[in-house]
């Protein structure tokens, strides 16, 4: 039996970004980690986008590495 998952552009898709968005932080730190977990998963084009992920991971270095990790092991199942 499959189960349906609704997409909430608001609710992050990765565990190691749930458990971050949980300890509570602002809306636009929320909106650049919910930019950086959604290009991880399918990069736009466009120079502005990967500058914008770049300075996202080089703030959040171990969390960058733990979102693309786990988006990963999904994407190679």
């Amino acid at each position: 039996m499959s189960q349906t998952v609704i997409f909430d552009p608001e609710m992050p898709c990765t565990m190691a970004l749930r458990r971050r968005m949980a300890e509570g932080m602002d809306r636009s730190f929320a909106a650049d980690l919910l930019f950086l977990e959604r290009w991880e998963i399918s990069p736009a084009p466009g120079s502005g986008a990967a500058l914008r992920v770049s300075q996202i991971r080089r703030a959040n270095p171990e969390l960058a590495a733990a979102i693309r990790a786990e988006v990963a092991a999904h994407t190679h199942r």
